[in-house]
């Protein structure tokens, strides 16, 4: 819930033809549900890997939700989020009217990137 409006939440990932991949947004979608303690969280994506965007948001609005945040799984602002997803957001937004449907930023800008990269490179430097 956010103030007080059950929202869904799908962390939106591109997809790939190596499951182990789309396993790991999975994993990341789980363990967001359990640190915000959102159970109506889960992983939706492009392509190569289930379910799909209008998928995913079907499920959240099957299960009751007022409102859907999507969370780009992508680090920078390339086409499939300028074209692909304001399209796909439309579609949704078609299929259930009465559900709020936002969309955050990609990952590119957020200060914690810079941090991960600094922990990715203490790590590489250690061994």
């Amino acid at each position: 819930m956010t103030n007080g409006i059950r929202t869904g939440v799908i962390i939106f990932a591109h997809g790939s033809r190596v499951e182990s991949a789309n396993e790991a947004v999975r994993t990341v979608a789980g363990d967001l549900a359990r640190r915000s303690g959102n159970p109506d969280t889960i992983a939706a994506f492009l392509e190569l890997g289930d379910p799909s965007l209008q998928g995913a948001a079907d499920r959240l609005a099957a299960s009751g939700v007022a409102r859907i945040v999507i969370l780009p799984y992508f680090l920078t602002l390339g086409l499939h989020m300028e074209r692909d997803l304001p399209s796909l957001v439309e579609q949704i937004a078609k299929s259930h009217p009465g559900i709020e449907v936002s969309v955050a930023p990609p990952l590119d800008g957020h200060p914690g990137l810079v941090d991960i990269l600094a922990d990715r490179l203490g790590d590489a430097s250690s061994r």
